[in-house]
C-alpha cells in the first residue's frame, strides 16, 4: 500500500494540514486530543471533504481539489473503525456482520458461512442474537472489526480503538488486534494519543501537533531520536529547556542554567534541549570527576510512584522559583534506597546525564 495524503481543512479557528505518505504495514498517527487525527481519517474515508489537496491510495485518487475528483465513501473501499464502533443499534451481531457483506457477497449461503467463520475467529459465539446495547465494550469492538474485515477493505483505519476500555480488557484486545492485523495483512492507519500503544503496535509513525502532521518515521526513531519538542513530548520526554548553541558540541539550557556536551549532529534550528527522566542519574559524592554533564541541583520534592521514585530537582543556575527550571529524575526504588543509605538525606545532589542522552530539538 502507498497512501499519499496532502490536504487542508479549516474548521472555525482550527486548520488541519495533513501531508504524509504511508507504506505497507501499520502506520500510527500520534497526537494529543483535538490535534486533527480523527479528522484526517474522516477525510481519507470520504466522510468529510477537505477544502483543498489530494488523497491517493495505490494509484487510485480519492480526492483531488484541482481535478474536481471526490470519490464516494463506498468507492474508496477503506474500513474505518470509529471510537464508538458505530454498530447498528437495532440489529443483532449477525445482522451487523451481514451488513458488512452486502456489497460483495449476494449469495446468502456463502454469506452465512463467512459470517460464521468471523464469529468464531473473534470469539462471538453465543452473542449472534445480541444487540449492541447488550454487549460489553470489548464485544462491541470485536463485532465492529469483524464487520469491517468482512467487507475486505483495501486499507484499515482504527480511530483510538482502545479509548473506551479498561486496562485489563485493553491489553487483551490489543494482543488480539495485533494478531488480526498480521493474519489479514491489511495496511493500517492506527490513531492514538498513547505512545505505548503506538510503540507496541505500529511499524512507523506520523506525529500530529495542533493540526499539522510531521513526516512518517520508524517508530523506534521517535523514541530514540525525536527531532522536535512536540515529537519528544508525545514520546514521553518530560524535561525541556529553551536552548541555544554554546560552542563545539555544546548547548546551553537557558531555563536550567546548565551547559551540556552532546553527541551527534545538531539540527540547524535548535530551540530546545530535552532529557528523559530515566536518563538522569544521581552521582555519589567523590564520583563526579571525569564525567561530562555533572551539575549541582537543589532537591525540590521526592515522590513515590508505584514502581519507581521521582526526584524533582532544580539546578543551581535556574531561576529559584521558576517551574520551567525544575527537572524530573526517575529511578528504581532499589537505586534510590541505595543512594540514601550511602549519602543520607540531601538537600543538594549532583545530577549527571551522558552526552548521548541529551536531545537537541527544534
Amino acid at each position: 500500500m502507498a497512501l499519499k495524503v496532502d490536504i487542508k481543512k479549516k474548521l472555525g479557528n482550527f486548520v488541519l494540514r495533513a501531508a504524509f505518505t504511508a507504506d505497507q504495514g501499520v502506520t500510527g498517527i500520534l497526537g494529543a486530543s483535538g490535534c486533527g487525527k480523527s479528522m484526517t481519517l474522516r477525510c481519507i474515508a470520504g466522510i468529510v471533504n477537505p477544502d483543498e489537496g489530494r488523497i491517493e491510495l495505490d494509484g487510485t485518487v480519492f480526492f483531488d481539489s484541482d481535478k474536481k475528483i471526490n470519490l464516494k465513501p463506498q468507492k474508496r473501499q477503506v474500513g474505518l473503525l470509529f471510537q464508538n464502533y458505530a454498530l447498528f443499534p437495532n440489529m443483532t451481531v449477525r445482522q451487523n456482520l451481514l451488513a458488512g457483506l452486502r456489497a460483495r457477497e449476494k449469495d446468502r449461503e456463502k454469506a452465512d458461512l463467512l459470517v460464521g467463520e468471523m464469529i468464531r475467529r473473534f470469539s462471538l459465539e453465543g452473542l449472534e442474537g445480541h444487540r449492541p446495547a447488550q454487549l460489553s465494550g470489548g464485544q462491541q469492538q470485536r463485532a465492529a472489526l469483524s464487520r469491517i474485515l468482512l467487507s475486505r477493505p483495501r486499507m484499515l483505519m482504527l480511530d483510538e480503538p482502545f479509548s473506551a476500555l479498561d486496562g485489563y480488557l485493553k491489553w487483551n484486545l490489543e494482543l488480539e488486534l495485533t494478531e488480526v492485523l498480521k493474519e489479514y495483512g491489511c495496511s493500517t492507519l492506527f490513531v492514538s494519543h498513547s505512545r505505548d500503544e503506538i510503540y507496541r503496535i505500529c511499524d512507523q509513525v506520523c506525529v500530529m501537533d495542533r493540526g499539522t502532521s510531521g513526516p512518517v518515521i520508524p517508530v523506534k526513531q521517535l523514541f530514540e531520536a525525536p527531532v522536535s519538542k512536540a515529537a519528544a513530548l508525545l514520546s514521553g520526554c518530560k524535561n525541556y529547556s529553551r536552548a541555544r548553541p554554546a560552542g563545539e558540541k555544546r548547548v546551553r539550557a537557558e531555563d536550567w542554567g546548565v551547559t551540556f556536551t552532546y553527541e551527534g549532529e545538531a539540527p540547524e534550528d535548535v530551540r530546545y534541549v530535552g532529557i528523559r527522566s530515566h536518563y538522569l542519574h544521581l552521582v555519589p559524592s567523590g564520583e563526579e570527576n571525569g564525567r561530562a554533564n555533572v551539575f549541582r541541583c537543589r532537591v525540590v520534592r521526592i515522590i513515590e510512584d508505584v514502581f519507581s521514585m521521582v526526584v524533582m530537582v532544580c539546578p543551581e543556575g535556574a531561576a529559584p522559583d521558576g517551574q520551567d527550571g525544575q527537572i524530573r529524575l526517575e529511578m528504581s526504588k532499589e537505586s534510590w534506597e541505595e543512594f540514601r543509605r550511602r549519602e543520607g538525606e540531601q538537600k543538594e545532589v549532583l545530577v549527571w546525564v551522558e552526552p548521548g542522552d541529551v536531545m537537541l530539538l527544534c
